[in-house]
């Protein structure tokens, strides 16, 4: 048995979601995301008017609006690209778990993920922007683990509430080794100051183009990973009897979510709470069906972090607030309200 307490599991599990609800919301969730896109190319420290959009989307950038529009642009990419890794991610830990506080940053993912980048750079001189994601999934990997394993000690196994102070006390823990690490180098601390808080301004698409590939890799993992998450839902003997090889399944997912966390943070820094947030909210909309519900989880986390980078940029003109720091501020009361409704105990 897994880390969540599971009695309700089998009701959950009956509760499905008419195709024309799905359907409904899929194409809501997809209205808003577009119009989303929109908000963050047009509004920001500067208005842009939409001929100065197309125009920039024609490469000319002769005046101010058409330079920020271009800018915008790759920016608008990354906070979907990203929001959708994260939110799929989280949507895939918490079904390998079983554990409904899973998510990439709770779980200290993020943030190992981030700590081996800023070590790597400052003393090994790393300095491809492909090598930056191998070593950030190998610190998400690395963390992952000794989360687990931490969270495991005990009498109970595993339960969610160990996990996630496990997972709270690793993430500190290495948010600290970061600051430590990067505010004795003055030569190189701003340019590491994404990998403390989380952000996607600086946008381009060359460097969307080096994370890509890993991305779609975790992504079809992920996706391919649905219907063996469902066989999980019901409980590992039930699983087992079904045909699945409950080991591999979790591992395979696992890997799919690790990848995803590893290059979304090495592109963007540890950007928490999104895979926290959009997997409960998706299971409201579409069911518990992991085959609806992880497609939605990468729609709604790409318009989640859209809106929260649209958000930071507005409520501070002219300057903006990083985007990891709005997550936190939606997140963390969700995270304790779901404490509070899980009624998670330590064993």
């Amino acid at each position: 048995m897994t880390a969540l307490d599971t009695r309700s599991v089998p009701d959950a599990t009956v509760r499905r979601r008419p195709a024309h609800v799905r359907t409904a919301w899929l194409l809501a969730v997809l209205v808003a995301l577009a119009a989303i896109m929109v908000a963050s190319v047009a509004f920001g420290s500067r208005s842009v008017a939409w001929s100065d959009v197309w125009a920039a989307l024609g490469g000319t950038d002769d005046t101010v609006a058409r330079a920020a529009a271009t800018k915008r642009i790759p920016r608008t990419v990354l906070a979907v690209v990203v929001g959708a890794a994260l939110g799929l991610s989280g949507g895939v830990m918490q079904g390998v778990t079983r554990n409904p506080l899973a998510d990439p940053g709770v779980l200290g993912v993020n943030m190992g993920a981030s700590l081996a980048v800023v070590t790597a750079v400052a003393f090994f001189g790393l300095a491809s922007p492909t090598s930056y994601v191998w070593v950030a999934m190998a610190g998400a990997a690395l963390s992952a683990v000794f989360v687990h394993t931490v969270g495991s000690l005990g009498r109970g196994g595993p339960t969610p509430l160990k996990l996630a102070l496990a997972g709270a006390a690793t993430s500190a823990a290495f948010a600290s080794l970061v600051s430590a690490v990067v505010l004795p180098r003055n030569d190189i601390a701003e340019s590491f100051r994404l990998w403390q808080i989380g952000g996607v301004g600086g946008a381009s698409f060359a460097r969307i183009g080096h994370v890509l590939p890993f991305l779609a890799v975790g992504f079809v993992i992920c996706l391919l990973s649905a219907r063996a998450l469902n066989s999980l839902a019901l409980g590992d003997e039930v699983a087992a009897g079904l045909g699945e090889r409950v080991a591999v399944v979790r591992a395979v997912a696992a890997l799919g979510a690790v990848v995803l966390c590893g290059a979304s943070t090495a592109v963007a820094g540890p950007i928490g709470f999104v895979g926290l947030v959009v997997p409960h909210t998706c299971r409201l909309l579409v069911g518990v069906d992991h085959r609806w519900q992880l497609p939605f989880s990468a729609l709604l986390g790409a318009s989640l972090l859209t809106a929260a980078d649209v958000a930071g940029r507005l409520v501070a003109r002219p300057a903006e607030i990083d985007v990891g720091i709005v997550t936190a501020l939606l997140g963390g009361p969700f995270f304790l309200y779901i404490v509070r409704r899980q009624k998670v105990r330590a064993l």
